[in-house]
C-alpha cells in the first residue's frame, strides 16, 4: 500500500518561506503525478500544485503562481512544494496526492493517494 507522509509544516509570518516534504513508499513513485492540495477552515480542498511522473509539466492555481514551486525527486521517492511570499490567506492544512497516471490531474476526486497532511500558518 502506497503511504504518503508531509513534513514541513509550521508557523511563519506573512512574506516568509516554507517548503514541504511528501515521502513516498510502498508504490511505484516515478511512474505516478503528484499533486499538492490545501484545505482552509471552512473551505472546500483545492488543488495548490500539480507535477507530472516525469517532471516535465506542472499545473500551478492562479493564487500561488509565482510564489510557489512544486518539483519532485525520483531517485528519494519525495516531492516539495517551495512557497516563498508567504499571505495569511494561504493558511491551510496541505496534503500531498498522488495519481497512478503519468499526468497530472486538477481533480481531487482523480488522485488514488493522500497523505496526512501539515498545517501550514501565516500570521500577519
Amino acid at each position: 500500500q502506497v503511504q504518503l507522509v508531509e513534513s514541513g509544516g509550521g508557523l511563519v509570518q506573512a512574506g516568509g518561506s516554507l517548503r514541504l516534504s511528501c515521502a513516498a513508499s510502498g508504490g511505484t513513485f516515478s511512474s505516478y503525478a503528484m499533486g499538492w492540495f490545501r484545505q482552509a477552515p471552512g473551505k472546500e480542498r483545492e488543488l495548490v500544485t500539480a507535477i507530472s511522473w516525469s517532471g516535465g509539466n506542472t499545473y500551478y492555481a492562479d493564487s500561488v503562481k509565482g510564489r510557489f514551486t512544486i518539483s519532485r525527486d525520483n531517485a528519494k521517492d519525495t516531492v516539495y512544494l517551495q512557497m516563498n511570499s508567504l499571505k495569511p490567506e494561504d493558511t491551510a492544512v496541505y496534503y500531498c496526492a498522488g495519481r497512478r497516471r503519468y499526468s497530472a490531474s486538477a481533480y481531487s476526486y482523480e488522485y488514488d493517494y493522500w497523505g496526512q497532511g501539515t498545517q501550514v500558518t501565516v500570521s500577519s
